[in-house]
């Protein structure tokens, strides 16, 4: 994994005087992605193993939100081993659900080895409909398996109520203003979960004390002022699951629809990545008052290489053979992050946003 990392002066963190085994806390911003959200799960699974790591804030949207929601759950029931076996659970119950469903590789889908449901008679008639036909239309009832997934996972007046050192933030868009919406720990339920990871075209938008509201991933995907503002370590870590970068030109309408999602999906981001930039210049040279201000220090986890390959209907199988296959790179990359990076955290920032963002 190319890490991007920052030159900072190696005599930057001799200056520290911090041993090795210190402990380091960060803060997360998780994005959505459907089932590649176990992807995230990996990384969460291995974060968490790590004990010299600690976890302040979670910023996420989507299955992003659906993640960062049973870590943090998890976390208030038993600690580190709680969220762990609750993310384990949670992503187990998403697979059985689907075995449930339709929505199924086919044997020529698992014959190409390639975790997508193109030739899978139940994903071109969902994806036909969703062309033609509104969720009010063809989901009249407006059922939702995940709804079923995520009270089976998490006790939300728990997660409301118990002390816990982690503070969440889930982020949704408001259909009627357009802006991002952030939910907070104290207020999160079911319906604020499933608001973060609504798609408007297969499922009604989730009404929320008389607003409606779609995915996040619209407005902030994921976002992360709510960590500037509500959290106090410097280090941010972005867990990738949408390519910032594609080498080849999309040719087919499924690509193009992919690649202009996933375009969609980054850009709030790239937008904050920009703001960012802009005062750590600002406040490097010296223009403004670093005292005032704080100077963060951005950090990636990704997997460009695994996620390339995989095309957007693959969002849609959750089959445990491929939730596990995510689960394992998403571990392997926070091991690499982990083994290139720890050093660095508190003292520099492991990517340069100008490359990677701007």
């Amino acid at each position: 994994m190319d890490s991007g990392m920052s030159h900072e002066p190696a005599s930057a963190m001799r200056r520290e005087g911090r041993p090795r085994s210190a402990t380091r806390t960060i803060n997360l911003a998780l994005q959505g992605g459907g089932a590649h959200g176990a992807f995230t799960w990996g990384v969460l699974d291995r974060l968490l193993e790590e004990e010299r790591i600690e976890i302040e804030g979670i910023s996420a949207t989507s299955a992003g939100a659906m993640n960062g929601t049973v870590l943090a759950y998890g976390y208030a029931v038993d600690g580190r081993v709680g969220a762990r076996k609750a993310l384990a659970e949670f992503w187990r119950r998403v697979s059985r659900a689907a075995m449930n469903s339709p929505l199924q590789p086919s044997w020529l889908d698992r014959a190409l080895g390639n975790h997508s449901l193109h030739f899978s008679p139940a994903f071109v008639m969902l994806d036909l409909m969703s062309r033609l036909f509104s969720p009010y239309e063809f989901n009249p009832l407006n059922r939702n398996p995940l709804k079923d997934v995520l009270e089976a996972s998490v006790d939300f007046e728990v997660l409301r109520r118990r002390e816990s050192p982690l503070k969440l933030f889930l982020s949704a868009t408001n259909v009627r203003t357009g802006k991002v919406k952030v939910f907070e720990r104290h207020e999160i339920g079911p319906k604020h979960v499933l608001a973060s990871g609504c798609l408007p075209f297969l499922f009604q938008a989730v009404e929320i004390g008389g607003e409606h509201y779609w995915d996040g991933g619209y407005m902030g995907n994921p976002a992360i002022f709510p960590l500037i503002y509500g959290c106090t370590s410097k280090d941010i870590v972005i867990v990738h699951i949408n390519p910032l970068e594609r080498d080849e030109v999309p040719r087919t309408a499924m690509e193009i629809l992919n690649r202009v999602n996933e375009i969609s999906f980054n850009s709030s981001l790239m937008r904050e990545m920009r703001a960012i930039n802009f005062v750590t210049r600002m406040i490097d040279g010296g223009i403004v008052d670093g005292k005032h201000l704080n100077r963060l220090f951005i950090h990636s986890i990704f997997a460009d290489a695994v996620m390339k390959k995989l095309g957007a209907s693959s969002k849609l199988n959750a089959d445990w053979s491929f939730l596990q296959y995510l689960h394992a790179a998403g571990r392997n990359a926070a091991d690499t992050w982990i083994e290139a990076s720890f050093d660095r955290l508190g003292i520099a920032s492991t990517i340069d946003i100008r490359v990677q963002y701007l």
